[in-house]
């Protein structure tokens, strides 16, 4: 039985709903994007998406209610997708002209691998301490991740695309 059908008492279609939630909020988040360029303040910009993505999925992993649980995920998308430009951008803005193509693909087998790793880190957490105690866990680190960054990473923190 999957985690959502034991602590939100949703059938199938709920949990399909929770499924597609985050790729509906990436579109969203995606469209939004489409309105306007993040050049100044991107790095503000990405430790803030960084931050709500990492506040969506502690709402997510506290709520028992599915609605306000398909807009913690939504929002999740959103923010990762904001997220995701915001670094994508960089990585291209930095690079040399030459290498652009080489950097792009060692970034995306990064990415990819990091996150099927991830996600087996999750098992393995959630095995050991719970599905609600792991995801509350990682929503913590992750947000104490960006504290971390915002204070002592100044050059991330201050980053603006225009200047690349």
């Amino acid at each position: 039985m999957a985690p959502g059908s034991k602590i939100l008492f949703v059938g199938p279609q709920g949990l399909g709903a929770l499924r597609a939630a985050p790729a509906v909020g990436a579109v969203i988040g995606g469209l939004l994007l489409t309105s306007g360029a993040i050049k100044k303040n991107a790095g503000r910009s990405l430790l803030l998406a960084v931050a709500g993505f990492g506040v969506s999925i502690l709402v997510f992993s506290l709520s028992s209610n599915l609605i306000l649980s398909i807009i913690a995920l939504a929002l999740s998308g959103a923010f990762d997708s904001v997220s995701m430009v915001v670094r994508s951008s960089a990585v291209q803005l930095s690079s040399p002209d030459e290498m652009r193509g080489r950097i792009s693909s060692v970034n995306s087998m990064f990415i990819g691998s990091s996150n099927e790793l991830g996600e087996f880190e999750s098992g393995i957490v959630a095995s050991a301490i719970g599905v609600v105690e792991a995801a509350v866990l990682g929503s913590v680190v992750c947000l104490m991740s960006v504290i971390y960054v915002a204070f002592y990473c100044k050059t991330l923190r201050d980053l603006d695309l225009r200047a690349l």
